[in-house]
């Protein structure tokens, strides 16, 4: 239920306006004919055959990194297995461009879902066409605000409706296909190839919009973190697949012996009796489906914040049971914003249209791309297998994007304008952190001499437990110098703890800690190591306290101690366009969650000490 309530929102709402595209793209010039109309339907029904059912549902979903899924957790699979550096750094920027085309999708999606659903109005009453912008952004706005509910409890209350909506998906279809058999024969691909071959020209155009049809795939895959892989193959095999079947077969069959309904064919489908509230239920499907892509990016981010590809940012975990189900409320309220002004900008589906696709269909490229080089050198699958799959999938997906390419000029600027921003800020993210880290390095200086310059200085040592959280185990913390440089004593116990984020989705419990012997346990100060994976969750306390159940030996009472963080501030003197992506990493620094509130320190017993450096 609740998998049918997010995951499947978006491809599951493509029948308002897919077929619709169709015929409109290139101002008419796909006509209805019927050779037109059978390889039209031929190439959708294939379409999501191979790359919903087949790649995505059957293939992909097995590259999963401990539940996760997403481009960035295969990323983040092929960057643990692989052993070839330049290899390595191929796929972390094939992952990061992925992730930025998908964050284009995820501001479209929501913006031409509801705009489709409520222009069904103007088949009722034309007049209506002045109400769909009003009513959109109301819409919006309530989905954007019930975010921080939680993707579980949505899922759950949208359950019911998308069982609903596929139900009538497919009785809208049935009578049609009753009344016209004929139409089944499109189900042979002959029909989609001989278009294809016949008319190259206008099939790349339709091509353009029948990528419409596909959309939601890769978020798909995105949510598999959030539900697991089976609930998503019963419900796409059990009601998702025959329903969209059954409605664009039926849509087909009507636009072929009532060539005036391709206007919008999916509301034509229904009597006129039944268009009002065919609308409202139509107008609640596309809210679940912008719920798809917007569950997706909060999935996507979290991965990329653990991978370091983007900044630290404020994560709510909104389930207890699911580890994936989170809430990033500067994402969300980034895409309301972005949202809300692609509505005002582009007024109607159709108009927001020929800014659809490229995004898409760049994404699929690059995971097969992804998908194929695991299977080839982590799963060692047979040379033939990997090359019918490239050849008939990847095949595919190359024909859409080039088709997409067409639309660049006139609306396929935007989501790669997003994609281009996104992965701008992704690499000034990485070479800041590697410069500031190495800037750190010299800063902070060595442990093993600062120890024994302190013993020889014979420091008095106070009662109680100071943690100390830091990445660098052979440095030292800068807060620890400077407590000592201002009071001029040592807690008796120190604990330095690091946290260290795996290339993998989760870390158990009782694997988590690990105390690190560096020599100086004699001097009362500890290494202490957490391990988690990028769908885990950073807080601190709980992190230790979990090792504490799992090992009573672990002495460290994390609800006691107190804890010290060393915050930079940091800056550029570099006023260069070389300079850019430092003092756009800067930037991004001060925008940051705090470390204090990432890592879930109590306030009450933190101390902040801060100072500033130069990169």
């Amino acid at each position: 239920m609740g998998a049918l309530g997010v995951v499947f929102g978006d491809i599951g709402t493509s029948p308002l306006y897919a077929m619709q595209t169709v015929f409109a793209v290139g101002h008419g010039v796909v006509t209805p004919t019927r050779e037109n109309v059978l390889g039209v339907v031929s190439m959708v029904f294939w379409s999501i055959t191979l790359i919903v059912s087949v790649k995505y549902v059957a293939l992909v979903m097995r590259a999963d990194n401990e539940g996760e899924g997403g481009i960035l957790a295969l990323t983040a699979l092929l960057r643990h297995k692989l052993t070839v550096p330049r290899l390595i750094a191929v796929v972390t920027m094939l992952g990061m461009i992925g992730a930025g085309l998908f964050y284009g999708d995820s501001v479209i999606t929501p913006a031409i879902s509801v705009m489709s659903a409520f222009e069904g109005l103007t088949t009722v009453d034309p007049s209506a066409r002045e109400l769909v912008v009003p009513l959109s952004l109301v819409v919006l706005c309530l989905l954007f605000a019930f975010q921080r509910f939680g993707t579980g409890m949505m899922g759950r209350a949208f359950g019911p409706v998308m069982i609903v909506w596929f139900g009538v998906l497919g009785v809208l279809g049935l009578p049609q296909i009753i009344a016209h058999p004929e139409i089944l024969v499109a189900l042979w691909p002959g029909y989609a190839l001989h278009f294809f071959w016949s008319q190259p020209g206008i099939a790349i155009l339709a091509m353009g919009a029948v990528v419409l049809t596909i959309t939601g795939a890769e978020a798909l895959y995105a949510d598999l973190g959030h539900f697991g892989p089976t609930p998503i193959r019963l419900s796409w095999f059990g009601i998702v697949f025959p329903c969209l079947a059954l409605n664009y077969l039926g849509q087909a069959a009507m636009i072929l012996h009532e060539p005036g309904t391709i206007g919008n064919p999916f509301f034509h489908l229904a009597p006129l009796w039944a268009r009002f509230p065919l609308v409202v239920l139509a107008a609640a499907a596309t809210v679940i489906a912008s719920q798809a892509v917007i569950s997706g990016a909060y999935s996507v981010t979290y991965q990329a914040i653990r991978l370091g590809m983007l900044p630290r940012l404020t994560a709510r975990h909104t389930s207890r049971v699911e580890g994936g189900q989170i809430y990033l409320p500067t994402v969300n309220w980034t895409l309301f914003i972005g949202v809300l002004v692609l509505v005002a900008a582009f007024r109607s589906s159709s108009a927001l249209a020929d800014a659809y696709g490229l995004a898409v269909t760049g994404t699929l490229v690059l995971t097969t791309s992804l998908f194929l080089l695991l299977a080839v050198r982590v799963w060692h699958w047979p040379t033939w297998l990997v090359v019918c799959i490239g050849v008939v999938i990847g095949s595919l997906e190359l024909l859409f994007f080039v088709a997409n390419l067409t639309k660049l000029p006139t609306g396929g600027w935007l989501p790669s304008g997003i994609a281009l921003v996104v992965i701008q800020l992704m690499v000034a993210w990485r070479r800041g952190t590697a410069l500031l880290t190495a800037r750190r390095t010299v800063i902070e200086g060595p442990m093993d001499s600062w120890v024994n310059s302190v013993r020889a200085k014979g420091v008095t040592r106070v009662p109680g437990v100071a943690i100390y959280v830091h990445a660098n185990q052979a440095t030292v913390p800068l807060a620890l110098k400077e407590n000592l440089r201002f009071n001029h004593v040592l807690h008796e116990h120190i604990a330095i703890v690091s946290l260290k984020h795996e290339n993998t989705a989760h870390v158990p419990h009782a694997q988590r800690i690990s105390v690190l012997d560096l020599g100086h346990s004699g001097y009362g100060i500890e290494h202490v190591q957490i391990r988690v994976g990028f769908a885990d969750s950073s807080d601190v306390p709980r992190n230790l306290a979990y090792a504490r159940d799992a090992c009573h030996d672990f002495e460290i009472a994390p609800d006691k101690a107190m804890y010290f963080v060393s915050i930079l501030t940091v800056n550029t003197d570099d006023h260069t366009v070389r300079g850019t992506y430092k003092r756009l990493y800067c930037w991004l620094v001060r925008n940051a969650t705090g470390r204090v509130s990432f890592m879930r320190l109590p306030p009450s017993r933190t101390v902040v000490m801060g100072g500033s450096v130069s990169i």
